[in-house]
């Protein structure tokens, strides 16, 4: 077989994988019955409280599944409103300030509610507002008790969460009504910011009151003396058609309307972040005690079935999105590299999507597809695209017009030319770039963890929202080595793709 014609059955290949990835998915999500879908954010609060509501309903018969850690409130309150979730765990201070705003002067929240096609139980017994936090020696030490006498430190390092930093009733509110315009304060992880008030990096933060880390760090709470956050009663907001889907979820959780106090939730907060007890165990305990509910939660993950299970999820994101970008890409960046000027708008689209945050990509997608796995492959392959069109012009507008003269002196038709000349020729540019395609895919898709689509970002973001290294790495570990595996994949197919001359200059040079 020719150098050439190797081409033709390799992108074949790529196309009947494709469509069996697709078709094996497709068959997944017919076979299962569809349970109620419970969702959490992407902290240990929540993470407990859906545990709650999902052991609560399975042991009223109810199929339930929870999908944990999906990212940040908007993310969840869209999910809720297309149907992704049925239910999830809320605040009543977000409600009324982040997602409808109409009601911060005061109004029901049933009514505004039920126009979106949803409702809320509750409230479930706490309230878990914002705070500002410092430890108690630095307080003491600069006699601050209250939020208003931070504007006379403005030296101070202010570090907050990135929702905090950019919510209606975060840090833009809070700087206004206490005049705190000299305090510069930069973004990082929740849970990170505990680990920097620790080491000294950071000065204060925001809190939430029923952390349990607020204790074990020696935190002074500051007054919120101007009053300016409101109150955060905990809620579970569901969609209204889980009234006659599934009435026993709804009857089921209406247990838990006021006997949740704070107590119990730092003490359960506590209980996992400290006590490296799991959520489900924990929630457990709680139903026993509280509620005399016996529960049987899902046994704790063993690494290797953690493992199989992520890896298998990671290489099904990976794949399907990396052929879906090869199968596009490649004829772009022939398009691109035939048509000059089509070429520039071409490149100039795929530059302008490869600029895109990863994270906000796959955010942009939510709206379009909900969360999940299809989403996040979506993303994956929009981000997948430049590096293949690019390399595969480059490669190609790199061939010497001689070849192609004389190919055509030859009589060869412009396809004959392309398959027999010019891809072969250009092939080690086109591979570098689906090898760099690859190689970006599986770091990024670690990032579809945060709207469910599972993979190694799975125990990457339970680390680090439990301070675990064992769990970071965990996921860090593999995809690194799912990273250098694909290195290598690709060289052997170099051997196969690549014309023996082309590689022979290559060793020589």
């Amino acid at each position: 077989m020719s150098a050439g014609g190797k081409f033709g059955p390799a992108i074949a290949v790529a196309a009947r994988s494709f469509v069996l990835f697709a078709l094996l998915a497709a068959g997944c999500a017919v076979a299962a019955p569809a349970p109620v879908k419970v969702g959490s954010k992407k902290f240990t609060e929540s993470v407990i409280l859906s545990e709650l509501l999902t052991q609560l309903s399975a042991a009223n018969g109810v199929p339930t599944e929870h999908r944990r850690e999906l990212g940040g409130t908007r993310i969840l309150f869209d999910a809720l409103l297309r149907g992704d979730l049925d239910a999830y765990p809320e605040y009543s201070g977000t409600v009324r300030q982040e997602l409808l705003p109409q009601l911060k002067g005061g109004g029901a929240l049933g009514p505004a509610l039920s126009a979106k096609g949803l409702g809320f139980l509750g409230p479930l017994g706490f309230d878990d507002t914002y705070a500002i936090g410092m430890p108690e020696a630095l307080a003491q030490k600069l006699g601050i008790r209250r939020i208003s006498d931070l504007a006379a430190h403005p030296e101070l390092r202010l570090g907050f969460s990135h929702e905090f930093l950019d919510r209606q009733d975060g840090w833009p509110g809070l700087r206004a009504r206490y005049g705190l315009a000299r305090l510069k304060a930069r973004g990082l992880d929740h849970d990170l910011a505990y680990r920097a008030i620790a080491s000294g990096q950071l000065d204060a933060t925001d809190l939430y009151s029923t952390d349990a880390e607020i204790a074990e760090h020696h935190l002074r709470v500051l007054e919120d003396d101007r009053h300016y956050f409101p109150t955060y009663e905990a809620l579970v907001l569901y969609r209204a058609d889980l009234a006659t889907r599934a009435p026993e979820a709804l009857a089921a959780w209406r247990r838990l309307v006021g006997q949740i106090t704070a107590s119990d939730m730092i003490a359960m907060n506590a209980a996992v972040k400290l006590g490296h007890r799991s959520e489900a165990s924990v929630a457990s305990d709680f139903l026993a005690r509280k509620l005399s509910v016996r529960t049987a939660p899902v046994a704790a993950e063993g690494l290797g079935h953690l493992l199989w299970r992520v890896t298998c999820a990671h290489l099904f994101l990976v794949g399907v999105s990396l052929l879906a970008a090869i199968l596009f890409g490649l004829p772009l960046g022939i398009l691109a590299a035939k048509w000059r000027r089509l070429g520039e708008g071409v490149l100039a689209v795929v530059g302008v999507v490869q600029t895109l945050p990863s994270l906000a990509l796959l955010v942009f997608m939510i709206p379009l597809l909900g969360i999940g796995t299809w989403p996040a492959i979506v993303a994956l392959f929009l981000y997948s695209l430049l590096p293949i069109v690019r390399n595969t012009h480059a490669g190609l507008v790199g061939i010497t017009p001689d070849l192609r003269d004389s190919a055509q002196a030859l009589g060869l038709t412009a396809r004959a030319t392309l398959w027999e000349i010019e891809l072969p020729l250009a092939s080690r540019s086109i591979l570098a770039g689906i090898k760099t395609s690859a190689v970006i895919n599986i770091g990024t898709a670690t990032l579809g963890a945060l709207i469910g689509a599972g993979g190694y970002g799975e125990p990457i973001l339970t680390g680090i929202r439990l301070d675990s290294a064992a769990l970071i790495l965990e996921g860090a570990i593999p995809a690194a080595l799912m990273a250098l595996t694909a290195q290598l994949l690709f060289g052997l197919a170099e051997r196969w793709l690549v014309p023996r001359g082309l590689r022979i200059g290559k060793r020589s040079g």
